[in-house]
């Protein structure tokens, strides 16, 4: 147990070192091939952000990959799908990211082609899950499990799909998405360390990468992670829920994943039934702490420190 503590901190250092030196590879580069953001004219506050390096999740993805490879010899072939899903992911937030920015607005893949991605690499997820017979549920606080046989299909589709969107709504302030996936991924990597060796080398080796990766995103930001990141840590999130059983946990320690979306539903929901009243003053709901009058700095830190009590409440109880 004392040996695979001090390997797994080893792997944290590596990918957190590979993850800085990537971001300051990338930023100069970015900046050179003018990859610039172009952030929503809606957020006020976000005006003096317009041309900011995005695509900064090639960094810490990269990085998480890298060190998986290197500190997990003999690889499963749960592992292996698992980074595969995640760089398909990761390729069409790169996709969606470089539209954007060759049209040069906030605009890139259409709402209907990015769910039609997002379907196909779930289903190719799904369907590996129930073949390899990774069907059951692990029920927190309970610690029981039961098998679900072939309902992990569309369980697993649904889940992909929510976790994926949610965490990409949960990236938009500075340090938001990456200072909550830190410890939600740290969470698996834990839990999983007895269990799961693939899945908890990837968990521990995607959070070294966000921390490296926080110096530069942490406010004010030198680089955004864009769709390329937050797409590719949802898949990543869902692959590692679902490839354990443990996908209940998601929704409890990404809490904040949670109410990114649900604030988002709720607001449309009530907009439309009232005829354009509001409940938030903007959604996600960090916008509306934000049209509050809070900083990006609080808000991000309240959104860490949530994550990170959840996190600590599954794994004692």
């Amino acid at each position: 147990l004392k040996m695979q503590f001090f390997q797994y901190c080893f792997l944290f250092l590596v990918s957190f070192v590979l993850s800085v030196l990537f971001c300051f590879l990338l930023i100069p580069l970015l900046k050179k091939l003018r990859a610039g953001q172009n952030v929503l004219s809606y957020v006020k506050e976000h005006r003096k952000k317009s041309g900011t390096p995005t695509m900064g999740g090639l960094a810490f993805i990269l990085a998480s990959v890298i060190s998986t490879f290197v500190f997990l010899p003999n690889f499963s072939r749960t592992t292996l799908v698992t980074l595969v899903v995640g760089l398909a992911y990761m390729f069409v937030g790169l996709l969606d990211d470089f539209l954007k920015l060759k049209r040069k607005e906030n605009l890139g893949l259409t709402a209907k082609q990015k769910i039609i991605f997002q379907v196909l690499v779930a289903f190719f997820a799904s369907v590996y899950a129930w073949r390899a017979g990774l069907t059951k549920i692990t029920l927190p606080f309970l610690k029981t499990e039961f098998d679900i046989g072939w309902g992990i299909i569309p369980i697993s589709v649904f889940v992909f799909l929510a976790t994926v969107n949610c965490v990409n709504l949960t990236d938009g302030l500075d340090g938001l998405a990456a200072g909550v996936c830190a410890p939600f991924f740290l969470f698996f990597g834990v839990i999983l360390s007895e269990s799961e060796i693939g899945l908890s080398i990837t968990s521990i080796a995607i959070t070294g990468a966000l921390v490296g990766y926080l110096i530069f995103n942490s406010s004010p930001a030198s680089v955004f992670m864009g769709d390329t990141g937050s797409l590719s840590l949802g898949g990543f999130a869902a692959c590692v829920g679902i490839f354990s059983g443990g996908f209940l946990y998601i929704a409890l320690v990404g809490i904040a994943f949670v109410i990114s979306g649900a604030s988002v539903i709720a607001q449309v929901v009530y907009f439309k039934a009232t005829g354009g009243k509001r409940i938030f003053k903007m959604s996600p709901f960090h916008h509306h702490l934000q049209q509050s009058g809070y900083s990006e700095s609080k808000i991000s830190y309240g959104y860490f420190a949530l994550t990170l009590a959840m996190a600590t409440l599954c794994l004692i109880f």
